[in-house]
């Protein structure tokens, strides 16, 4: 896609000129009369909803869900340079009507490749039958097994090299070396030790100190399309079928890695003690289903341990425990870190870490 050259950052900055221009490229007869912003939230990036007019009857929503970089100059250089915005706005562009998954109804997806900057206007799902699940008590089992099979479908679906190639080939490896983590990580270590179990601790310094021998671990094994990053904040409920949210972490990498983080990440910890077996056997059988190459359960479960080490990057943000969020925000971090320090020691991650590559 060619480089946008003016994208709004603040909701404010979404006309209705630039909002009609924007929707024209799928919906040739868009035309916004005007906007209300109806509430603004900040987290990893910002968001806001929007209510829009038309000058006439259309078949556009009357409600958007609109996602931007961060407001914060800082955090909004930061976050651009990871890449997410553009990762993300090209899933919308090019996947989301071919991920045999439910995903948000994509409106608006532009990103500037100079910069890293993006704006996103997808499905507003507060008016919608659908149900964002509460973080502490996370997702059903009923629905956990379904996404099972929504990642086995994914996965071998690209496993199909040609396909992927055709289909996804702007999908890519994460790059190695980020500083991103780190960073935060190190900072949580020197400000907050007090707040982090040992075995945590043990794995975000062992990240900082060896963090490209630790993605070289997690990238190991067959490579397909991954979602990426569906921890609970990213999910949804429809009609009783689970919904992804965030594809700002597509990337290529074995598939393992996504089943096991969303079981980590997804289900209370109780719940991903007593099922996380039979989930990981649900998603082996519908491989099979989807004419995918089998997968042994004993290889699968050695490889959702050593990638359960993952949770420790993953948490980055988490631990530098900020004061200035409201009370939901800080609700659902503490079920998050929660969920990445019960899965290391339940399942002896660094045990694993070290039996497989010996590190």
């Amino acid at each position: 896609m060619a480089s946008v050259p003016t994208l709004p950052s603040h909701p404010s900055q979404v006309t209705p000129e630039w909002l009609t221009e924007a929707l024209r490229e799928r919906f040739p007869t868009a035309s916004v009369a005007s906007i209300e912003t109806l509430e603004v939230h900040e987290g990893t990036n910002s968001n806001a909803r929007l209510r829009v007019a038309y000058h006439a009857p259309c078949e556009l929503p009357e409600t958007f869900f609109l996602k931007l970089p961060p407001f914060d100059p800082a955090r909004r250089a930061a976050v651009n340079r990871t890449g997410m915005g553009r990762r993300e706005a090209l899933f919308y562009r090019t996947l989301a009507d071919h991920v045999p998954m439910r995903v948000p109804r994509p409106f608006v997806a532009r990103f500037d490749e100079a910069s890293g900057a993006f704006v996103l206007l997808i499905e507003d799902l507060e008016t919608t039958s659908c149900t964002i699940p509460d973080p502490v008590e996370g997702l059903g089992v009923e629905q956990a097994l379904l996404a099972m099979r929504d990642y086995a479908r994914l996965h071998v679906r690209y496993e199909n090299e040609a396909r992927r190639r055709r289909e996804a080939g702007w999908v890519e490896r994460m790059p190695e070396g980020s500083e991103y983590g780190t960073t935060m990580l190190q900072y949580g270590l020197d400000h907050h030790r007090d707040r982090l179990t040992d075995a945590f601790a043990e794995l975000a310094t062992l990240y900082i100190e060896r963090q490209a021998d630790l993605e070289a671990v997690w990238v190991r094994g067959r490579i397909t399309v991954l979602q990426g990053d569906g921890h609970i904040a990213n999910l949804f409920v429809d009609d009783g079928q689970p919904g992804f949210l965030d594809w700002g972490l597509i990337q290529l990498g074995t598939p393992l890695r996504d089943v096991g983080f969303f079981i980590t990440m997804a289900l209370s910890p109780a719940n991903r003690r007593e099922h996380e077996r039979a989930l990981i056997a649900r998603y082996l059988e519908a491989r099979l289903e989807a004419g995918g190459e089998p997968i042994s359960f004993e290889d699968a479960w050695l490889t959702h341990r050593v990638l359960a080490t993952y949770a420790v990057p993953a948490s980055c943000q988490i631990v530098l425990f900020p004061e200035n969020v409201g009370p939901e925000r800080k609700r659902l971090a503490s079920a998050f870190l929660e969920r990445c320090e019960c899965v290391i020691e339940d399942l002896d991650a660094r045990g694993a870490l070290r039996e497989v590559a010996g590190i």
